[in-house]
């Protein structure tokens, strides 16, 4: 479990070094983003060897219709962490398009894993993502969206957000779970 811990902990602090120690950084210059990259590949090692390794606390066992209710926020949360948002008539005026898709991601995980080793991956960084949109939304009052695009954007990026769930949820079920009903 510590594994797991230090790893959702790693991810958090490479991603906020820029706020956390804005001069640091600035002093690293470039070799900070790699610095950061490193960081982050790190912390997904930790968190995947750490989630693999935990031992199995069951804290609520979720009921099968989780399973079709994950997949539809999996489509939303690849949507929203697509260009769709941004380019699109519907979301072009949502600020966060990519943490609103990582936090769906990580609430349609914890619809469907009711063990420890899940509340502390999938909450730990669902909370982070949640805590972030404040964070910068504090940081950076003055936001304004971009011109507003097309609905065949829309559909566009919704499409290849679908195939890309049929892929990765493919994927998934080689090396994990299967996503998808039956």
């Amino acid at each position: 479990m510590e594994l797991l811990i230090l790893g959702v902990l790693l991810w958090i602090v490479a991603h906020e070094f820029k706020r956390i120690l804005p001069k640091q950084r600035a002093a690293l210059g470039d070799k900070g983003k790699g610095l950061v990259a490193v960081g982050v590949l790190l912390s997904i090692v930790l968190m995947v060897l750490g989630y693999r390794a935990a031992p199995f606390v069951n804290l609520w066992y979720p009921p099968g219709w989780t399973l079709h209710v994950n997949n539809l926020l999996m489509l939303l949360a690849f949507y929203f962490m697509s260009p769709g948002p941004k380019k699109g008539a519907i979301f072009y005026r949502m600020r966060h398009p990519m943490q609103t898709g990582f936090a769906l991601w990580a609430v349609s995980h914890l619809l469907v894993n009711g063990d420890l080793a899940s509340v502390i991956l999938f909450g730990g960084l669902g909370l982070w993502s949640v805590v972030m949109m404040g964070v910068i939304n504090r940081a950076e009052p003055g936001w304004t969206p971009g011109p507003k695009g097309s609905i065949a954007k829309d559909a566009m990026f919704l499409v290849a957000s679908a195939v890309l769930l049929v892929v990765v949820g493919y994927i998934h079920g080689m090396i994990g779970p299967w996503p998808f009903p039956g």
